[in-house]
């Protein structure tokens, strides 16, 4: 049997040099390994039954693969959610922003108009703002889908820029003035102007 098989080898030498032998039984090895590995779907898991003997029933073994979500195979993405809320109401009816500017602390109040203004232009689908989003972009995005409220709220945004980054100390005539800002974004959305 050794002579052979020695014989054999010898003449698959002469034929195929021993180098491209090993590189090709790597090839076929890879292949083989890949095609076990991607093992198509479509091929059934199980011999088909015959009709008198009973074959014990073969399975292959089920590898998980790693798959995309739906969404992602198709191409379609999720729309983010806005992240701010419409206008924050209090339980007993005020605003957040007025009961702050009642206290004193008018930054905060000036803040929480901008906010809230944001919160309802998010509501109303003319933004999206994303975690992250500045006000200055927020107003940007705005200029661009409704043009006729882009004057109200850069001015707004300019004034929130000034006193929140600016450390310029607020006081009332600003959160009157922040109030008249949103106040005039937010007709200026109810009239549906573009």
């Amino acid at each position: 049997m050794t002579r052979v098989w020695d014989e054999f080898v010898a003449t698959v030498f002469d034929v195929i040099a021993p180098q491209t032998l090993l590189l090709l039984l790597l090839l076929l090895a890879g292949i083989s390994g890949a095609l076990w590995y991607w093992f198509p779907a479509w091929v059934p898991r199980r011999w088909p039954r015959l009709p008198r003997l009973r074959m014990p029933k073969l399975r292959w073994p089920r590898f998980r693969r790693t798959r995309k979500p739906k969404a992602a195979r198709k191409g379609r993405k999720s729309k983010p959610e806005p992240v701010f809320a419409p206008t924050v109401v209090l339980a007993d009816g005020t605003l957040l922003a007025d009961r702050l500017a009642a206290e004193g602390r008018y930054a905060e109040a000036v803040r929480q108009r901008l906010r809230d203004v944001v919160g309802d232009l998010a509501a109303a689908g003319v933004v999206t703002p994303l975690p992250g989003t500045t006000a200055a972009e927020v107003a940007a995005v705005v200029a661009t889908n409704r043009p006729a409220m882009a004057g109200s709220l850069g001015r707004a945004t300019d004034l929130f820029s000034e006193i929140w980054y600016g450390n310029r100390p607020a006081q009332h005539t600003h959160d009157e003035r922040m109030r008249a800002l949103t106040g005039d974004v937010r007709n200026r959305m109810r009239e549906g102007t573009p």
